[in-house]
């Protein structure tokens, strides 16, 4: 976890002195009481900017104000600056979950994101959207909002036949059915009306829709298509084909973050604190990991390349990785969640700070045929050029800032 590395006492017989002592630039801070204050935790705060914010805080009251006022409260102020509103957040949730363990969602103000889950503990599994990860399901995200996770699993149902109610299925001949069974839109396992092997099947086509980015069923229907077009069944071929337009049209508004979360793996860039350097955010498998510090002008006199930097951070061995996998035990689940509703924050928020480059997973790549096995492994690898690119994007001077030279 990221320190608050810097300090300054407060004194308010010299409250100027210390408003100056610190920068008018983003951060989290602390406000840690005094002596006689026993027991009390300290404040946690975030601000846009700190010194502003610290002369609100711990300025003289004003009488008739009822905002809070902490002046007799500080005896001193940690902290630690953010150059980028990706990196307040994600440092704010870090100390929040410290300090607060219980509250500090509401605290912070953060959700856990819509996601699309496939209870893979049923026996009959349906599609639907939730906020909660469990330790068993396929999982789909994360979404805008619950309203776009719905729409979107709403849109692309309609080419699958797994169910949509909540019922406990208890296969009864007798049942009267739904309208999706009469529509022939569902397989209806409630009135036994497939057997359990034919549902499960069709569930499997449902996750690699989305497993793949809707490449699997793309690649079906067109298969059938061609089939039906060499035995002259021209009918049944323009069937298929507006079947691959109603699923092409299902996937059209699909953001680019959603996708299986076992293939959320990507890399944030921010602009850093310090001057020429970014900060990189290494995203596996929905989860955040701890900033990595690219500094230009240090590795101007550096043996090894930006890339081959990137490289170690981004594919360490096989090893490591296995031993880094996600657990399903609720902790972790709950934490998951957390960084799911940091990367939906900065991702749907406009205008979005920063760059985020995706690794694409092995299987959206090759899920169009064996035909593909020899470039999904170059698919699979980062987007190194890419990345590099956003960097040189990142560091380019801001409007009113001054021009530096490549040394910085």
């Amino acid at each position: 976890m990221q320190e608050l590395d810097c300090s300054s006492e407060f004194d308010a017989a010299r409250d100027a002195e210390c408003f100056a002592a610190v920068p008018a630039r983003p951060a989290v801070f602390v406000i840690e009481p005094r002596e006689e204050f026993t027991g009390a935790k300290p404040y946690l705060l975030r601000a846009a900017n700190l010194r502003e914010r610290l002369k609100r805080l711990l300025g003289p009251p004003e009488p008739a104000s009822k905002r809070l006022n902490l002046r007799e409260f500080a005896a001193r102020i940690r902290y630690r600056v953010a150059a980028s509103p990706f990196e307040l957040n994600f440092l704010h949730w870090q100390h929040a979950r410290l300090l607060w363990p219980a509250t500090y969602r509401e605290r912070a103000r953060l959700r856990a994101p819509a996601i699309l889950k496939v209870s893979l503990t049923n026996a009959y599994p349906r599609c639907y959207a939730t906020r909660r990860i469990g330790a068993n399901g396929f999982y789909f995200g994360p979404f805008r909002s619950r309203r776009a996770a719905e729409a979107f699993a709403s849109g692309f149902l309609d080419l699958f036949k797994i169910r949509r109610c909540q019922i406990k299925i208890r296969r009864d001949t007798a049942f009267p059915g739904c309208m999706y069974s009469e529509m022939k839109m569902c397989l209806a396992p409630c009135f036994a009306g497939c057997t359990k092997e034919e549902y499960d099947a069709e569930v499997g086509r449902v996750t690699a829709f989305l497993g793949t980015g809707g490449a699997s069923l793309t690649a079906e229907l067109e298969r059938e298509r061609a089939a039906a077009s060499e035995a002259l069944d021209f009918e049944r071929a323009a069937a298929v084909h507006r079947r691959i337009e109603k699923a092409a049209e299902a996937l059209r508004g699909l953001p680019e973050l959603a996708r299986r979360l076992e293939d959320l793996s990507a890399v944030i860039l921010q602009r850093a604190a310090e001057k020429n350097a970014v900060a990189v955010f290494v995203v596996r498998s929905g989860r955040i990991e701890e900033p990595r510090m690219l500094r230009f002008a240090a590795l101007a006199s550096e043996p090894r390349s930006v890339e081959q930097i990137l490289r170690e951070w981004l594919e360490p061995p096989a090893a490591l990785e296995a031993a880094a996998a996600p657990l399903n035990s609720p902790p972790r689940c709950r934490e998951l969640e957390d960084h799911l509703g940091l990367l939906a924050r900065w991702f749907y928020k406009k205008p979005r700070v920063g760059e985020m480059f995706f690794r694409e997973a092995t299987a959206r790549s090759s899920a169009a045929g064996p035909q593909d096995a020899a470039s999904a492994k170059r698919n699979s690898e980062w987007p190194y050029r890419r990345i590099l690119r956003g960097c040189s994007r990142l560091l380019a001077p801001e409007d009113g800032e001054l021009t530096t030279d490549a040394h910085g």
